[in-house]
């Protein structure tokens, strides 16, 4: 399988506020970490807290615009919509594919250095 084509349909599924497809493409093991570091471990763990975002945040979506896979690891370029300022805004992401799951997802700040050291090309 595609892993940038798991990765589109994993931010479908966020963008739809899909709890249950969200778990159907999450590993066992998923891990969910945020820009400021915070994590959450295990598909249930994740699907519980995914839920909680998608009713206090029913708004929020995620716009790609840059892709790129190497090996298991697909780094993400582009922005998120969302009526709390804090939410919205230029994005990185990432996430590391296990077969036809996405085994860890990954939000950055779009930051010279964290695309540097995802890969990606410099904003602009």
């Amino acid at each position: 399988m595609d892993p940038i084509d798991v990765v589109r349909r994993f931010n479908t599924a966020i963008n739809d506020r899909d709890p249950d497809r969200l778990a159907s493409l999450m590993s066992d093991d998923h891990t969910f970490t945020d820009a400021a570091g915070g994590t959450v471990h295990g598909k249930q763990a994740c699907v519980r807290a995914w839920r909680g975002f998608f009713a206090a945040f029913p708004d929020y979506r995620n716009i790609f615009t840059g892709l790129i896979a190497r090996d298991d690891v697909v780094a993400v370029s582009g922005h998120s919509t969302c009526a709390r300022p804090e939410l919205g805004g230029p994005a990185l992401w990432s996430a590391r594919v296990t077969g036809s799951l996405v085994a860890e997802w990954r939000v950055h700040e779009d930051t010279p250095a964290a695309r540097h050291e995802l890969g990606l090309p410099p904003a602009g």
